[in-house]
């Protein structure tokens, strides 16, 4: 196998080959988003608080991270496919255990689990084009892969909101298990395994400890982790909180708070295209320099302009700034931390998704400490997520250090 043998697809071939990967990488954010528009309804039926729903979104973004933690490395000693089967069959059962949930608690269990299930999906697409990429070509299928990473997150609230229009939210969780087997389906038809047996046991890449010091001694990878992290958990700030904050507080139905979402998708949409031809043509850390600038930015007005009591109207462009930010980053934080790591791809991208979910799972609960009365809450932890994604790409990662891709 060459070095990069998608450079030798068949453009038919590429597209299809990143089409599924990319459905399977958008089973993860669609697992954890796609129910948030119901949490009125799941709090209702069940006679719970808030804080409780909340904490169900924690339970899976939790087993997600796991997940992830497990699966990703497997990837790398065993092969990309057969995990990658394993997992998504684990979430069918588990999607259809929490749409038949009889409690709360059950359903937080189950949903740990449907997480866990997912996780194969983000985690092993990304090894897989990985080895299937190199230089400005993987730089340029990340975007494409990063397209549905980002903007699913946002996506799937505005699908959840036209279904709970015409069906109870655990038809939502009937809706998931459809989806994940009509993935299961399409990797059955159209991958192949990418990782083949002769680069599973790499000299100094073989062993589970090996790969993790070999990932985690290198500067780059660790310091983009952290901006990865940061700009999840500022997305995550206001997925968690714009279900309350804009259907409570602002009295919008569940169409108009999915219009929302549509504006800010389409905000990440425009980012990670942007992102894939800025990164070939100057370099990915240094299209991390606007983007962490605009996070910052987008996160103060949110603030700023609540305070000056301008509302829906202060609240929604700098929201959009700020998906544009995370969609702008995306890209150039996978590329980064995946382009020094052919041998540890699967064990890289599970420590990069696993973090990302683990600092998403943790925003939810924070969130939940305070009354969700205004935007400020959201803001000022966007606005934290977005100083600590500026700090770690000039002192961790030095942008001036890092060498270019070609």
């Amino acid at each position: 196998m060459s070095a990069a043998p998608g450079a030798e697809f068949s453009r038919r071939h590429r597209v299809t080959t990143l089409i599924v990967l990319g459905l399977l990488a958008g089973l993860g954010p669609f697992t954890i988003d796609l129910y948030l528009p119901a949490f009125p309804m799941v709090k209702e039926d069940f006679s719970t608080t808030d804080a409780v729903v909340q904490l169900t979104l924690s339970a899976t973004t939790l087993g997600f991270a796991f997940g992830q933690l497990v699966v990703g490395p497997l990837s790398d000693r065993i092969g990309r496919r057969r995990p990658l089967l394993i997992a998504t069959s684990v979430h069918v059962l588990a999607s259809v255990a929490v749409a038949l949930a009889p409690d709360i608690v059950t359903l937080s269990l189950m949903r740990v689990i449907q997480g866990f299930g997912a996780a194969a999906g983000t985690a092993v697409a990304m090894a897989m084009v990985r080895d299937l990429f190199g230089g400005k070509q993987l730089t340029t299928a990340l975007s494409r892969l990063a397209l549905v990473i980002g903007i699913a997150p946002i996506a799937a609230p505005v699908v959840g909101s036209w279904l709970v229009g015409v069906m109870h939210w655990r038809g939502l969780f009937w809706v998931l298990a459809g989806y994940a087997a009509v993935v299961i389906v399409l990797q059955l038809l159209f991958l192949r395994e990418t990782l083949p047996p002769q680069l599973r046991h790499a000299p100094g890449h073989s062993t589970l400890g090996q790969r993790y010091r070999a990932v985690l001694t290198d500067r780059v990878f660790v310091g983009v982790a952290i901006i990865g992290a940061s700009i999840f958990g500022g997305m995550f700030a206001y997925i968690s909180t714009s279900s309350l904050l804009l259907q409570d507080v602002y009295g919008f139905t569940p169409g108009e708070f999915g219009l929302v979402f549509a504006l800010c998708s389409v905000g990440v949409l425009i980012g990670t295209q942007t992102a894939g031809r800025a990164a070939n043509r100057f370099g990915p850390q240094w299209v991390l320099v606007v983007s962490t600038a605009l996070l910052v930015v987008g996160a103060s007005a949110i603030i700023v302009l609540d305070i000056a009591g301008l509302g829906v109207p202060g609240l929604v462009p700098p929201l959009a700034v700020f998906a544009f930010a995370f969609g702008l980053s995306m890209p150039c934080v996978q590329t980064l931390a995946l382009a020094g790591h052919s041998s540890e791809a699967g064990t890289a991208a599970s420590l990069l998704g696993a973090l990302n979910m683990s600092i998403a799972g943790l925003v939810s609960p924070v969130v939940g400490l305070f009354r969700i009365e205004n935007a400020i809450p959201m803001g000022a932890i966007m606005l934290v997520c977005g100083v600590l994604a500026t700090c770690s790409l000039w002192f961790v990662v030095r942008p001036r250090t890092v060498p270019a891709i070609e």
